[in-house]
């Protein structure tokens, strides 16, 4: 099945990297693992919490590729001489990505009983305001004239 684009009009040039942000974001959905919380924690701060029950620091890493946020995790070997009766603690490797909007910083990352926090921060734009002067007219430095003949008798 193919897919139809938006952006194929040829009343939208150059939005093509709009087309590629919606796929990543929409392959982002599909994925369910690691379950994860967004939370607004002041006016200009986030807070991404990831729930990585069995994994250290060592086997995470958080990195920024592209105005993407990219978490990933994948776990030492374990000991193969356990026997499990039920194994329902997931285990496997992980990406996880967010699409950043331009400006976002990421501020800190932590590991808490279980949880990766990921705090965001976008700063406020100091507000830019240009004074534009208000000038005459270049002129050649002569007066304005205006012609002048003598009528020709009727």
């Amino acid at each position: 099945m193919t897919r139809l684009s938006v952006f194929n009009s040829p009343l939208l040039l150059g939005f093509d990297h709009f087309e590629r942000v919606i796929d990543r974001v929409s392959k982002n959905q599909a994925e369910g693992y690691p379950p994860y919380n967004i939370e607004q924690v002041g006016d200009t701060a986030l807070r991404i919490t990831l729930a990585v029950a069995g994994f250290a620091e060592s086997d995470l890493s958080v990195t920024v590729e592209d105005n993407q946020l990219v978490i990933r995790g994948r776990r030492q070997a374990e000991d193969n001489d356990k026997i499990y009766l039920h194994r329902g603690i997931a285990a496997r490797q992980f990406q996880r990505s967010f699409v950043l909007a331009e400006g976002i910083e990421i501020t800190r990352a932590a590991l808490e009983n279980g949880l990766l926090h990921v705090d965001l921060e976008r700063p406020l734009p100091e507000p830019k305001v240009r004074h534009i002067p208000i000038g005459k007219t270049p002129s050649t430095g002569l007066a304005p004239t205006i012609d002048v003949s003598p009528r020709a008798p009727r």
